[in-house]
Parts: structure tokens; sequence; C-alpha cells
């Protein structure tokens, strides 16, 4: 949902506000309170969503797989960092975990190595940049979404660290 960059105008403009006032002086204590309850806004409608978010996919699927994303690692890329942060990836996987874990569920992290560079349909490495959008395969002739391709090979991924084949998915979108 992009919190962040929703509330960014109105956090830039109070901040302005905030520098202008004069250090020590009651105006800057109300223009400080102002910037803090912008971030806390921000922070709560992230919450919000994360906490939704995990509940409906803890209903939905007996197995969820994640991939085990060095996110740290991702927020040196500057040009996506503000983007990653503000999708709050980690708070949605904990809580997921954790209500995967009261509702006795399966949750599974996966080796992200490859996941999108792969077919899911035979296999075959197809190498793409970050900005190719579309996977498609030379070999099978497979043409999908980038992203639908990795999420099916991290599902494939999960569900044999499990011990499990392919072809059992659906007995865990039941819930089983």
């Amino acid at each position: 949902p992009r919190f962040f960059r929703r509330g960014e105008k109105e956090l830039a403009k109070a901040q302005r506000k905030l520098s202008k006032a004069e250090q020590g002086t009651p105006e800057r204590a109300k223009r400080r309170r102002a910037v803090q309850h912008i971030h806390q806004r921000i922070a709560n409608r992230r919450r919000n969503f994360a906490h939704q978010k995990s509940r409906e996919l803890v209903n939905r699927f007996g197995l969820i797989a994640f991939e085990d994303l060095r996110i740290k690692n991702m927020l040196q890329n500057h040009g996506l960092a503000k983007s990653i942060s503000d999708a709050a990836w980690r708070q949605l996987i904990q809580f997921t975990a954790y209500k995967a874990e009261n509702a006795g569920r399966v949750v599974v992290w996966v080796d992200p190595r490859d996941t999108s560079q792969k077919c899911s349909c035979c296999g075959t490495m197809v190498e793409k940049s970050l900005s190719v959008r579309v996977h498609a395969c030379p070999v099978c002739g497979l043409v999908m979404d980038r992203d639908q391709n990795a999420a099916i090979n991290i599902l494939r991924l999960g569900l044999e660290s499990l011990g499990y084949d392919a072809l059992e998915a659906p007995a865990f979108r039941r819930g089983e």
C-alpha cells in the first residue's frame, strides 16, 4: 500500500515547519509532536495492514513458504531501500509466523537463490535482469509474470523442504 510514500509530502511539510521553529520554544515542541504523530500514523497503518494480511494468509493456507531474504543487505541498494522499508516485509513475515504457529499451520523459509530465474515448468535457468517483468522460457515456451513464476518455485521448494511432492499442494490449500 506504500503508506510512507502516501504520507511523505505531509511529513516533509511538517518537518519544514519544525526546522523553522526556534529551538527550545513551545512552538517547536508542538511541531515536533506533529511530526511524531505523522510517523506514528504511518507506522500504525503499516502494522494494521501486516496484521490483516498475515491473518488472511494463515486462515487461507495450511502451508506458507517465504523466501529467506537478506533484507538488511537489500536496503543497501539506495534506489530500492525506501520502497523495501515501506513494505515492511520482515514485520509481515514475523506476524504470519507467530499466527501460523498458534493456528497449527506450517511456515517454511526457502533459499531465494534463482527462484525467479528458474523456469517453474521445465527447470531451465532463464537469465533476466530485474527490469524484465515477464518470464519467457525458450525451452518449454512458458510465458508468465516473473513474480508468479517465482511464487511457484518458492512453493515447490517449500514442499520439498517438508518432504512432499509438488502434486500434494492442494491438500495444504484446504488447511489440512
